[in-house]
């Protein structure tokens, strides 16, 4: 029902827009947090639609900044495509960037943040933002250019990176047969150690990508296919034990996955909802952004 409900949402919204033109800065955002947002329960709804969510183009990979001021998102458009620098894509035009809402001077600002970048996570300091084996730091007026991780991160065709409070820095890897656990690599003396596994239950099935780790490294959050799930890919969780080693990973349940793909898993910084992209169709030819409470993940957590 949430699914249908959506599409309905979504062609309402087309209709109301379809008598005029509306750039980003004509759309009015209410005050307050989370954009100005009736924070969802335990059923997920759609983001902020209308701000993010448009029509007009291909939002996704939604997540807020550490003071819950600043709202980042991959967009599609002329004003964020690039060439890209780094990996293995290099010269590759890349149709997307990441853009910002951010609250200042008594209301919401949009932005370019970075051009011809994907797959970003933030810090939970909010001041680094990662994008697979890159990343930018924020500096006194913005963010830096894009950055190099270095080794061994270089050599790695990562999809999405995430860092945890301690430099901990988690990651998923591409390969035509999609098989390779979910690794980690400590930050010791400065630099980063080699990854290591973060153990079977993160290879099952195929296609375990796109973590997010807790800043205190309790739990993760990714997406996975395998057996058993409810769609072409589905949200996961695992809780780490008092050994330090990580339990199963847990399917996230039929209130939050569906037979579509669910993919980019975040938090907001106050602990509060979880974020992730909902796609109809492969890649990203049809992304909405849904939030939805976070006390699932008490819920989940073995007793």
């Amino acid at each position: 029902m949430r699914r249908v409900r959506a599409t309905i949402v979504l062609l309402f919204s087309s209709l109301v827009m379809s008598g005029a033109s509306y750039s980003q800065d004509d759309i009015s955002i209410p005050d307050g947090p989370y954009l100005g947002q009736t924070p969802p329960g335990s059923t997920p709804e759609i983001f902020a639609l209308g701000i993010v969510n448009r029509e007009e183009s291909i939002d996704l990979e939604g997540m807020f900044g550490s003071d819950l001021n600043t709202f980042y998102f991959t967009r599609e458009g002329k004003e964020y495509t690039g060439i890209t620098k780094f990996g293995p894509s290099k010269g590759e035009t890349v149709p997307y960037g990441l853009a910002v809402f951010e609250y200042k001077n008594n209301k919401w600002q949009h932005s370019v943040v970075a051009k011809a970048v994907s797959e970003p996570s933030i810090s939970p300091d909010g001041n680094t933002i990662l994008f697979k084996n890159q990343y930018i730091e924020r500096t006194s007026d913005g963010w830096s250019e894009l950055k190099k991780l270095g080794e061994p991160f270089a050599s790695i065709d990562i999809m999405r990176s995430a860092i945890s409070a301690n430099g901990t820095i988690y990651f998923d890897t591409y390969n035509k047969a999609l098989d390779i656990p979910l690794r980690y690599s400590r930050l010791v003396n400065g630099k980063y150690e080699t990854p290591k596994s973060l153990g079977p239950q993160f290879g099952i099935g195929r296609y375990n990508a796109h973590p997010f780790i807790a800043p205190d490294e309790s739990y993760i959050i990714f997406d996975s296919v395998r057996e058993g799930g409810y769609g072409r890919s589905d949200l996961y969780i695992s809780f780490r034990v008092a050994d330090g080693s990580w339990g199963p990973a847990i399917n996230m349940g039929d209130k939050i996955n569906s037979a579509a793909s669910e993919k980019n898993p975040s938090l907001s910084p106050d602990g509060k909802f979880i974020f992730f992209d909902w796609r109809i169709k492969p890649r990203n030819a049809d992304v909405t952004i849904y939030w939805v409470d976070a006390q699932i993940i008490e819920k989940l957590r073995p007793k």
